[in-house]
């Protein structure tokens, strides 16, 4: 039996999912009704600082532009439904499955951006489950808390890391070996508390069943190598321009072979998000360069001090801003400051724009993600992750 792409299933559990889009339409406008005129202000109060903040915040909005793009190509080519039926169907049980999704969401953060994975695995995931007759909400969760958690391996894995990177002079491959030990701690983690916390609904799971995946191995899978290469070997700026010109090659061939719409590339790279983002980053990297407040905080921090302000910030104002902020001048623990804008969004669906993104494509798939849920899990999930991601970056260095 042929895999049924998620993206069809999801369709047919849903079949009204304006909510959903309505939802981050209203979002993009109200950070584009934020953001232009703070973008404004700050180029016309300090223009150098401005000019400044737009240099360091240019790459990571370029670069996941071409990540989402690369990802939605290769979901058309069907890489994700197939790595979720093989996953489907090669796992003994619930808890195995769960090992599984984890795994995949952990891989494909790192590789293709934690937005990526957000907006295309969370689908897959759940029709996994539901392939399986096992609870849902176990790996529904999963794929929103792991992929902020799996987003510290390499610089293109998170906006913020490249915010924060672009004072640190490190290549991809530097920063990869830097954090990998604290990636590892994060993913175990998380995988725990969420396993643990839905140990009753992974106990059971209905019988294998026969499964053919027919993944086109075409632009998809090309366009994630030359990403990957591009993230690990080229500095931030290169990397973005590498990785955004395959993704829309990527895009552009999908659209002649009528393998993808314009519908689909406008779902996929919401341009009111991602410019108002752009925009509120802007700003706050400019307020950061002519007020000391936030620098003068990190110098006297700790390390663990830096992560507590990084979470507290992302979650109050947005990770992306508030690395834009608190990057503004280089940190004294700039890795520890990452752990707390990574792991930290976990703990309000306010944190990150994966949140937003998750409550969409959830929504969309005929799931019940709740923002109270996601709390809920998060405060145990954040301190837990955060602590063991500190405890390896101390090891590592």
């Amino acid at each position: 039996m042929a895999v049924e792409p998620a993206a069809r299933a999801a369709a047919a559990a849903s079949p009204d999912r304006r909510p959903a889009s309505e939802l981050l339409a209203r979002v993009g406008w109200a950070l584009l009704a934020i953001g232009i005129p703070g973008l404004v202000v700050a180029a016309v109060l300090a223009p150098a600082a401005a000019g400044a903040a737009t240099r360091q915040d240019w790459p990571p909005f370029v670069l996941v532009t071409g990540l989402l793009l690369l990802g939605l190509v290769a979901r058309e080519d069907g890489l994700f439904d197939a790595a979720g039926g093989l996953m489907a169907g090669a796992a003994a049980g619930g808890r195995s499955l769960f090992a599984g999704a984890a795994l995949l969401v952990a891989v494909v953060t790192a590789v293709l951006n934690l937005d990526t994975a957000v907006a295309f695995l969370t689908p897959v995931l759940v029709v996994a489950a539901r392939r399986r007759a096992t609870a849902e909400a176990p790996f529904l969760y999963l794929a929103v808390l792991l992929a902020n958690g799996a987003s510290l391996l390499l610089p293109g894995s998170n906006l913020t890391n490249l915010i924060v990177l672009g004072h640190l002079h490190q290549s991809g491959g530097a920063f990869a070996a830097d954090m990998a030990l604290p990636w590892v701690a994060a993913v175990v983690t998380v995988t725990a508390v969420v396993g643990v916390a839905h140990h009753r609904g992974l106990a059971h799971a209905g019988r294998r069943r026969r499964q053919v995946t027919r993944p086109r191995l075409g632009a998809g899978l090309a366009g994630v190598a030359v990403a990957v290469v591009a993230v690990v070997a080229l500095p931030p700026s290169g990397a973005a321009v590498v990785v955004v010109v395959a993704g829309v090659a990527g895009a552009g061939w999908g659209l002649g072979r009528r393998r993808l719409s314009a519908d689909h590339v406008r779902q996929a790279v919401d341009l009111r998000i991602l410019g108002g983002l752009f925009a509120v980053a802007v700003a706050l990297g400019t307020l950061g360069r002519v007020w000391h407040g936030p620098a003068h905080l990190l110098d006297h921090a700790s390390s663990v001090g830096s992560a507590v302000v990084g979470a507290v910030a992302g979650v109050v104002v947005n990770n992306l801003p508030a690395a834009s902020l608190l990057a503004a001048r280089p940190a004294a623990h700039a890795h520890a400051l990452l752990v707390g804008l990574d792991l930290g969004p976990n703990l309000a669906v306010t944190g990150a724009l994966s949140a937003v993104l998750w409550l969409q494509v959830g929504r969309a798939a005929g799931a019940a993600p709740s923002a109270r849920r996601y709390s809920a899990l998060g405060v145990v999930v954040v301190p837990v992750s955060m602590a063991a991601a500190l405890a390896a970056l101390a090891i590592g260095h």
